[in-house]
């Protein structure tokens, strides 16, 4: 084992094994070996020098990132791959070679932006609530919320698993029969936008998610996808180093 390596979760989601918390994961099922020995959590490697495997699987951290926007449509999963064989997946839909894995989930029925990358420090700097970075969306909702449902949301509604956070919550448009709000969340739990709009009374038409942090979706349609530009992804390093200045000043 290499004594001046880096720890070995960081150096997996770099080479695109997923975020730093899956890859501890994949370390605790005992799926993770250095050298030909199971490796342990908290454990420091340098895929330099050491013969990093998972699954069998050499790992090699990536020459360069890849920052991908896509437009998910309905009905295609947030997801590399889909086990079932049943439905497509985001990685599906981008033409590129290696491995890619998405950056925040959109269920099912819900589209719109999500980001594929194999930079795993950044994915997790995205979707760790603990960073609250903000997530955008559209949402048709069915009839019109009075201003006092709309007030419950943003200052957090009781759910069954806990209270939701504070969102900001603004009417972008009224139609005849729905409601068209602009969302904005800074935590992501399961269906959240869902669970909430049902429970005030207005269950939700339509969700689009327009923007992740800085990046927003722009005029993509379902299906398309397209490399960040350099201003977008100097924006991305930017939080990783606010981040890593953060971390060293907690030390």
């Amino acid at each position: 084992m290499s004594q001046g390596g880096e720890r070995l979760q960081k150096v997996l989601a770099r080479a695109g094994f997923g975020s730093r918390r899956g890859c501890e994961d994949l370390i605790r099922q005992g799926r993770v070996f250095v050298n030909g020995r199971v490796a342990e959590l908290g454990q420091r490697a340098d895929p330099e020098r050491d013969q990093i495997t998972v699954d069998g699987r050499s790992v090699q951290a990536p020459r360069s990132f890849i920052y991908i926007a896509l437009y998910k449509p309905q009905g295609v999963l947030s997801a590399e791959r889909d086990d079932s064989g049943r439905f497509r997946t985001v990685r599906d839909l981008v033409s590129l070679p290696g491995r890619l894995y998405p950056v925040g989930r959109l269920d099912l029925r819900s589209e719109g932006l999500i980001l594929l990358t194999n930079d795993g420090e950044l994915a997790n700097l995205l979707t760790h609530p603990r960073y609250e970075h903000p997530k955008e969306y559209r949402v048709d909702v069915e009839g019109h919320p009075a201003n006092k449902r709309l007030e419950r949301w943003r200052q957090g509604v009781y759910l069954d698993d806990g209270r939701t956070a504070p969102a900001e919550i603004s009417v972008f448009s009224r139609k005849k029969d729905h409601t068209q709000l602009r969302v904005v969340l800074r935590e992501g739990r399961k269906r959240q936008i869902r669970r909430v709009a049902t429970k005030l009374g207005h269950p939700v038409r339509r969700l689009v998610r327009v923007r992740i942090g800085p990046i927003h979706l722009g005029d993509l349609n379902p299906g398309q996808w397209r490399p960040l530009d350099d201003r977008e992804v100097a924006q991305l390093q930017g939080l990783k180093r606010q981040r890593n200045k953060s971390a060293t000043r907690k030390r």
